[in-house]
């Protein structure tokens, strides 16, 4: 199968009506933690919160070129503070939803690497947690790949389609935390 060129960007209001299209695809809404019929308002709003100066979040979006050569937004992902506690600044939740119809073309993967990327070399995350249902086997593969492991199981964790479905807790610990090292030659001490 030959993948289209994925191209990773941030969020821009102007995102509002794509993020409304494809988190609220009624075969994305059963693999995410958000409801149905969501409106571009309500994603604009969510947007102008997030995207604000001195918000740590970090919200990028997956375009890929369509039947016209022009970019359209197939995929979202970012990561979010897990809290306000300071004993917890090291840590992010990292949420991620892709269209179908752009599912398994490398989409998911790029918007994952992404953020890993950000998270080791730029946003001093130490950890990355996320929530997965169960049944999801081919993201809980994806996020394997980026090195997150099981750290546990939640049962009845979320109403879903009138069911209460369990979710694997997992977490990517920076493979290579930085540290001070040595001044550099030359320095004062």
């Amino acid at each position: 199968m030959t993948h289209r060129p994925v191209h990773i960007r941030r969020a821009v209001l102007e995102d509002a009506a794509a993020f409304a299209r494809v988190m609220g695809h009624p075969d994305v809404v059963p693999g995410i933690l958000q409801q149905p019929h969501t409106s571009e308002a309500q994603w604009h709003a969510r947007l102008t919160d997030t995207l604000s100066p001195g918000k740590p979040d970090l919200m990028l979006v997956a375009d890929l070129p369509d039947g016209r050569g022009q970019p359209q937004m197939v995929g979202l992902a970012g990561l979010h503070p897990c809290g306000t506690a300071l004993r917890r600044r090291h840590a992010m939740n990292l949420g991620i939803a892709v269209h179908p119809d752009a599912q398994r073309q490398g989409v998911g993967r790029a918007l994952v690497a992404a953020l890993c990327d950000w998270a080791d070399r730029w946003g001093q995350v130490l950890r990355t947690e996320l929530t997965v249902f169960v049944d999801n086997a081919h993201a809980i593969r994806l996020y394997q790949r980026h090195g997150f492991v099981q750290e546990g199981r939640h049962s009845g964790y979320a109403l879903r389609d009138g069911q209460y479905v369990d979710v694997l807790s997992m977490a990517r610990l920076h493979p290579n935390p930085p540290s001070w090292g040595p001044a550099p030659a030359g320095a004062q001490a």
